[in-house]
């Protein structure tokens, strides 16, 4: 209950604008590799498997939620195409493939986001051609320096920025 899975209807509404976006089309999520950063339960990162991505990295700290994640990810039969780091997407391990398509939804804290992005980016995680699709709060929604906003669409509490590196 304390991971704050988003919402199954700006889950659907995500992977629907992903889908038919002239930007991003299903070739984006098929056979991509995802990154779900603040992964929670790993809904982001589960429901790209199921659309057809290739593998799935998931960033999580909290205990309780990677005990989540790693239930769920079994629940699937995932486990061959998901890894599972116990890090801080602030302070991300080196990745050892860049990802075409990205997840962040970190705790509504003024920084979080943007300070992941560029940990991200330093760790080699954000492939140059990216999507990155960023949950902030209602109203705090700014795109960050060094990336370009593709879209943006509001769901009730979250707001959905849909970033490209610049």
């Amino acid at each position: 209950m304390a991971t704050r899975p988003t919402a199954d209807r700006v889950r659907q509404a995500l992977f629907d604008m992903l889908w038919h976006a002239p930007w991003a089309g299903r070739e984006r999520v098929e056979g991509a590799a995802v990154l779900d950063a603040f992964a929670g339960t790993g809904a982001l990162g589960l429901e790209a498997l199921s659309r057809g991505a290739a593998r799935a990295s998931f960033i999580e700290t909290d205990r309780a939620a990677l005990a989540a994640l790693r239930a769920n990810i079994a629940a699937c039969r995932e486990e061959a195409r998901c890894t599972v780091l116990a890090a801080d997407a602030t302070r991300p391990p080196r990745a050892a493939l860049p990802c075409g398509l990205l997840f962040l939804d970190p705790p509504y804290a003024e920084g979080v986001m943007e300070r992941a992005l560029a940990a991200l980016a330093a760790a080699g995680w954000i492939a140059p051609d990216a999507i990155i699709c960023a949950e902030y709060a209602a109203g705090d929604a700014v795109p960050p320096p060094g990336f370009a906003l593709l879209a943006e669409r509001a769901h009730g509490a979250a707001q959905l920025l849909v970033l490209r590196p610049a």
